[in-house]
């Protein structure tokens, strides 16, 4: 089994995933573009504000996580080459800190944000605090959804390391 090679794949993977922070951003963009042009009701006159900041948050995430995913690509292959076994062992130490925060962050705290945003949008009568939880709502589900597959990667990740590790002579 190539170490740097599944590294390398599941750095790659991540190139393919996290761009669709980056679209969801654009989109909710231009959702707040729209409702700016065309929004006539004080509801979606309420969007405009809550949407732009949403989809430049998830713009903004997506670029950031690009970015480093990139580059890990090509420091991969430095650590590799300069220690196998260092490097093995940083990467399981990585993997089980981002499963941990995973199953903190997106498997505990966001669920969590979710349910008190639709308990607000049940008490919360004024527009601009429907818009701003729904679009909460709206971009906590994005999040849910690209870290759910990402999750699952990470987590596929970590047993090829820990079989590495398993195989690799003491």
């Amino acid at each position: 089994m190539d170490l740097l090679k599944a590294a390398t794949d599941w750095a790659k993977a991540e190139l393919v995933s996290t761009p669709f922070f980056m679209v969801f951003g654009l989109l909710f963009m231009a959702t707040s573009l729209g409702f700016w042009q065309w929004g006539k009701t004080d509801i979606a006159r309420a969007y405009i504000l809550p949407t732009l900041i949403a989809g430049s948050l998830l713009f903004i995430i997506g670029l950031g996580l690009f970015y480093t995913n990139k580059t890990r690509i090509t420091q991969f292959e430095m650590a590799y080459n300069e220690n196998r076994t260092a490097f093995l062992d940083a990467e399981i130490e990585r993997a089980e800190a981002t499963l941990k925060e995973y199953k903190t962050i997106v498997f505990t705290a966001i669920p969590i944000i979710i349910v008190l945003c639709a308990l607000g949008i049940l008490f919360l009568k004024q527009p601009y605090w429907r818009a701003s939880l729904i679009t909460t709502l709206g971009m906590l589900f994005v999040i849910l959804w690209i870290d759910g597959s990402a999750h699952a990667r990470i987590a596929d990740y970590h047993k090829v390391l820990l079989s590495a590790k398993k195989a690799a002579p003491q």
